[in-house]
């Protein structure tokens, strides 16, 4: 067994466990979501492209409008219908990121980033959640205004969560990208990758894809095989986070590596190292010698490599 080290309390996992409701069977409805709309207690979270506008509170804001406020803002495009919550309808509205970066001269609003918002918990945590599910539907819709099928304009159904084409009758419905994230583990050594896009000091767990025809256990195997010339063996599921970034679903596994040598790609990959499980701990706390780090929190990565470095026996 391997030495354990206490990380201390373990932190929630960003954009999971959404106390929204979602009652898909109210979608087709539209008397019902036309009702929820008109309510008092309805809210919707407005979104510009990669911006979220948030009423200034100071150091938590809100991110919650009316939808009378929200048509007060800027010329809007599409309305999600994302559920309930307490019984209360959330919508998810949209405009254009020009609109968003408009009202950043206003004073009473904050416009930022999911990301940002995500890492400096400049919202309460729980709306964290139905922020990723409107971003991703929103995106979605942004891109799918027009039917694959034929190149007519669609019109948006079902509270949003279809959109209909009038000429070819094809119906079109958004998909969420099933994506590997894995550590690589072999003895006390974990496998940890740095992507151009990173933060000079970050390294993270590599990711890719799941193409076609293909199942995680052997996406994991191809993408770090691809990735860093390590091949694996068993894969174990660990848990999965909805990731808005546009929308994808990470799915986290550990993986049994069987062998040392790297050959990295770099068309994917500025760096690509073993870590020991002390270096990784320190790492999660920020206090490696080299002042390197792992991602915050909020991101899943983060959690596969504490999972590791907090268990005193084989993932497998």
């Amino acid at each position: 067994m391997s030495p354990r080290y206490d990380l201390g309390p373990k932190p929630h996992l960003g954009y999971t466990e959404s106390l929204i409701e979602r009652v898909a069977e109210r979608r087709c409805d539209p008397a019902w979501l036309a009702a929820q709309s008109a309510h008092s207690s309805a809210r919707t979270y407005v979104i510009g492209g990669e911006l979220i506008v948030l009423k200034n509170g100071g150091d938590i804001h809100d991110p919650l409008f009316t939808p009378n406020e929200a048509r007060a803002l800027a010329p809007l495009t599409e309305t999600v219908f994302l559920g309930t919550m307490n019984g209360a309808a959330r919508f998810g509205t949209g405009m254009t990121q020009a609109s968003a970066d408009a009202l950043k001269a206003r004073n009473d609003l904050f416009i930022i980033d999911l990301r940002s918002i995500a890492i400096q918990g400049l919202v309460a945590a729980d709306h964290l959640p139905p922020l990723a599910e409107a971003k991703a539907m929103l995106h979605w819709h942004a891109r799918h205004r027009f039917c694959s099928n034929c190149g007519a304009t669609t019109d948006i159904v079902d509270g949003g969560w279809k959109r209909a084409c009038p000429d070819c009758k094809g119906e079109h419905f958004p998909r969420t990208d099933p994506v590997v994230i894995m550590l690589a583990v072999r003895g006390d050594k974990g496998l940890l990758g740095r992507s151009g896009r990173f933060a000079a000091s970050m390294w993270s767990c590599l990711a890719g894809f799941v193409e076609p025809g293909e199942s995680v256990e052997d996406a994991v195997r191809r993408e770090t095989l691809e990735e860093a010339g390590v091949r694996c063996g068993r894969v174990s599921y660990l848990f999965t986070q909805p990731w808005p970034f546009p929308m994808s679903l990470m799915i986290g596994c550990h993986a049994e590596a069987l062998n040392d040598d790297i050959v990295m790609d770099t068309n994917e990959l500025v760096g690509a190292r073993w870590f020991t499980k002390a270096e990784c701990a320190a790492m999660l706390m920020r206090n490696h010698p080299e002042g390197l780090t792992c991602p915050p929190p909020v991101a899943i990565a983060h959690h596969i490599i504490r999972t590791w470095v907090e268990s005193e026996r084989d993932p497998f």
